[in-house]
């Protein structure tokens, strides 16, 4: 076997080199780690005392404008210098820790968090509720309830404010509890969504329905894009029970006409499978269907199984879509055994790894972060860490991220509780740069957070760009070389669509959302944002209210434009 160039990890820190031909039978834990590894006294990171919030980048309002054969192994250099702690909230997650320690990968070393401070309440404005105004008599019966149109609210709109381009109605009768939002899904003129038992597809432009999907059963997993020319495959549940449906019926569909195609039922029987969540993913022409013991893919074209359970022990659980198509990977014999778990790139095809990666035991993936450079979180019960992988799987940095906690938006705070593995919102990366949201400061007055840079070759910070006062800036992702970031509305505060210069930090905005609809806005409970062609599309993470009437009333769409 070949072995990488570059320094090699001393034994018994990160236990033995990765052998590609023993996968499926990883090494044994090794012992104790000598001392100096692991757990070393803390330092004082780069943010350790806080100081005075500084005016930001962020001036007052501007005008906008439109807005296989063996695989080789890949271990890490030893680690270099000391990184500072970071904590970690997914959209339900606990927010974790205070304590601040430095770990070592199997990899390489990466900082962390360790809890100790438990969960923190939800911060939002007064007129903050999931599903926005709507009305219940109070004696049981349901009151029609009004929206504003889009005509009304651009009546109220300012100068140099951007307008409401088209919102679109819920019109669902959902669950009691109500249900999850999938999409925005753009393909051509085209932009769809789905939930519960419906998917939905509006003109980009002015949001006239163009087709809509009935589904026979609920809705239950999808993949954060669809494929180059506009085809998507869910997954529904196989029956309409609430306590023994699984979701295991794949749907192809095609979202520029909403014409149904293929369909066809996973076999998910084993006691375990049944079980684990789902996850899925589109890369090329390939469509996942990652859960814990085993994951099936399928040729997005014609429903042809392309790759599906390997041989051994080491089993990928989900993959990320788009360019490249990188797997978390599960050694974990039986479910009482420490988590062992490997990061690959795997051939979209073939199902073949092109390299692999080996984290620590126990040490698991939650989410990664970008394909392109390779950014992944990592995560242990109330630890949390990032990696920063070249784009052959070796090892290329630490982050050393200070006493922080970061708000990104994963739909759940790990794979293994039910999100994709890709498709965060509040961070992204460039070839030089990894861009992060924090959350609000524990105890200030106003709800507003920064964007932190940080330099992926050395893990250091390069410069912290606070919100516009009482908001949350999230970045989406790279455009036209900037950070492309959301802005949330907040009580009484619009939100907005803007960039950020990557070697400064300086913001500029893009669409400054109408103050006429920020009601509107913040009725979205925690909205997914996504910008294309100069518009901003915002759908909430999920719909639920107390009466019908309110619930099919709730604005499922609002959409911003020049």
């Amino acid at each position: 076997m070949t072995q990488p160039s570059g320094p090699q990890p001393p034994q018994g820190v990160f236990g033995a080199p990765y052998d590609p031909a023993r996968q499926g039978n990883p090494p044994p834990s090794p012992g104790a780690p000598p001392p100096g590894y692991g757990y070393p006294p803390q330092q004082p990171g780069p943010y350790a005392q806080p100081s005075p919030r500084q005016p930001g980048p962020y001036g007052g309002p501007q005008p906008g404008h439109g807005y296989p054969p063996q695989p080789p192994t890949v271990t890490a250099p030893p680690p270099g210098g000391s990184g500072g702690g970071g904590r970690f909230k997914g959209r339900t997650g606990k927010v974790i820790g205070a304590a601040i320690a430095l770990l070592l990968l199997a990899g390489g070393g990466i900082w962390l968090a360790t809890s100790g401070d438990g969960e923190r309440e939800p911060v939002a404005g007064p007129d903050a509720v999931t599903t926005g105004p709507g009305g219940s008599s109070g004696d049981g019966k349901d009151e029609a309830v009004a929206r504003p149109t889009a005509d009304e609210l651009n009546a109220g709109r300012k100068p140099g404010e951007a307008k409401v381009a088209w919102l679109a109605e819920n019109g669902v009768d959902l669950p009691q509890y109500g249900e999850e939002t999938h999409g925005p899904w753009f393909a051509g003129d085209v932009v769809a969504k789905g939930m519960y038992r419906k998917l939905t597809g509006y003109a980009v432009a002015d949001g006239t329905e163009k087709w809509s999907l009935r589904l026979p059963t609920d809705l239950c997993a999808s993949p954060t894009a669809p494929t180059a020319d506009g085809k998507i495959v869910v997954a529904v549940e196989d029956n309409v029970s609430e306590s023994e449906a699984d979701c295991s019926v794949l749907q192809m569909i095609d979202l520029r006409t909403g014409t149904a195609g293929w369909k066809k039922t996973v076999d998910r029987s084993d006691m375990q499978d049944g079980l684990s969540h789902v996850a899925m993913s589109i890369s090329g022409d390939t469509v996942t269907f990652g859960r814990d013991t085993a994951s099936t893919a399928y040729r997005v074209s014609d429903g042809k199984e392309l790759f599906g359970k390997r041989e051994g022990v080491c089993q990928p659980f989900a993959f990320t879509g788009g360019a490249r198509m990188i797997a978390a990977v599960s050694c974990q014999a039986e479910p009482a055994d420490p988590d062992r778990q490997q990061i690959q790139e795997v051939d979209p095809v073939t199902g073949a790894p092109k390299w692999t990666y080996e984290l620590k035991p126990g040490w698991t993936v939650a989410h990664v972060y970008s394909t392109g450079p390779l950014v992944v979180s990592v995560k242990q019960p109330e630890k949390w860490a990032v990696v920063v992988l070249n784009d052959d799987g070796t090892y290329r940095s630490q982050l050393a991220s200070g006493e922080e906690d970061y708000g990104v938006r994963c739909g759940e705070e790990s794979v293994a509780t039910g999100s994709n593995l890709d498709g965060c919102a509040g961070v992204t990366a460039d070839a030089e740069r990894l861009y992060l949201s924090t959350l609000p400061v524990p105890g200030a007055k106003s709800l507003d957070n920064e964007v932190v840079a940080f330099d992926l070759d050395t893990g250091a910070s390069l410069w912290r760009a606070p919100a516009p006062s009482g908001r949350l800036a999230f970045p989406l992702r790279m455009e036209g070389g900037k950070v492309l970031v959301h802005v949330e509305a907040a009580y009484r505060k619009q939100g907005e669509t803007g960039t950020l210069e990557p070697s400064t930090g300086a913001y500029t905005t893009l669409l400054k959302h109408p103050a006429s609809a920020t009601d509107t806005e913040i009725s979205l409970f925690q909205a997914k944002a996504a910008h294309q062609d100069g518009r901003t599309f915002l759908l909430p993470q999920r719909i639920s209210a107390d009466q019908d009437e309110e619930e099919k009333a709730a604005t499922a769409v609002l959409v911003f434009g020049e």
